[in-house]
């Protein structure tokens, strides 16, 4: 879980995750969307594979890269977990 929360941590790799919400896309086409060099977008891409935030295949000499929200449905639900319907004591009243 590390290294999800390493891979959420920056704006840069949020935003290639909004771009994936819109479609499979080649690596060549977000490094188009940003003003950097292709190996730091391709660091970013591998820190959000790593993470399992994306997955990638190998097409020709294209690398397409998909959105993978197994791992944020996940996170969501042990994040819930810690939500509870029962009032906290200092909200209940006495009887």
């Amino acid at each position: 879980m590390n290294n999800l929360f390493k891979a959420l941590n920056d704006p840069t790799r949020r935003e290639i995750l909004d771009l994936l919400r819109e479609g499979d896309l080649n690596a060549g086409e977000i490094a188009d969307r940003f003003n950097m060099t292709k190996p730091s977008i391709s660091h970013h891409l591998d820190l959000l594979r790593q993470a399992g935030l994306v997955e990638s295949v190998k097409q020709g000499q294209f690398i397409t890269y998909s959105l993978n929200t197994t791992v944020l449905d996940e996170l969501l639900a042990w994040l819930m977990s810690f939500q509870t319907t029962e009032k906290p004591a200092s909200e209940k009243t006495p009887k």
